[in-house]
């Protein structure tokens, strides 16, 4: 599979889970904290993916433009994943403060994807071959492999 097709994989099952989770209730804790534990997997392998392989393609790859957005992107990882997420994973399920923090996090991943969609896999595919998309794709998803498999023998 090549990289972007991964990439929009993992956005399409991480948006669901986001969708399950806005769509939960305070009285689901158990369904709130599995599907907690599932987009904090899911969302720790695919940034790990995109930093470590990815996004440093497609900056080499490109000129300043590329590098403005591979620099926002991690910015956006870096609030979702190091600010909006811990604080959703420390928030008692049972409570509004939750559903107002899956919101947050909702809201905040979806734009990045779509920024990511719509600009950076555009300008990708114009910079980096096929094969070297297919390259990728296959580190990616190796890595991936690996990330998740640690990340449940953690949780």
């Amino acid at each position: 599979m090549d990289a972007i097709a991964l990439l929009k994989q993992d956005h399409k099952l991480v948006k669901d889970l986001l969708e399950q989770l806005a769509e939960s209730t305070t009285r689901a804790v158990k369904k709130r904290g599995d599907l907690l534990r599932q987009i904090h997997a899911n969302l720790k392998a695919h940034t790990t993916i995109e930093e470590e392989i990815f996004y440093p393609a497609f900056k080499a790859a490109g000129k300043k433009e590329e590098e403005k957005m591979y620099f926002e992107a991690l910015e956006e990882h870096r609030a979702a994943e190091d600010l909006v997420l811990p604080d959703l994973m420390k928030t008692n399920p049972a409570t509004e403060q939750f559903s107002g923090r899956a919101k947050v996090l909702k809201e905040l991943i979806e734009h990045h994807i779509e920024e990511e969609e719509q600009e950076m896999f555009k300008d990708a595919k114009k910079l980096l071959s096929r094969a070297e998309l297919n390259e990728l794709g296959a580190q990616m998803e190796a890595r991936k492999a690996q990330l998740l498999t640690k990340l449940k023998a953690a949780a």
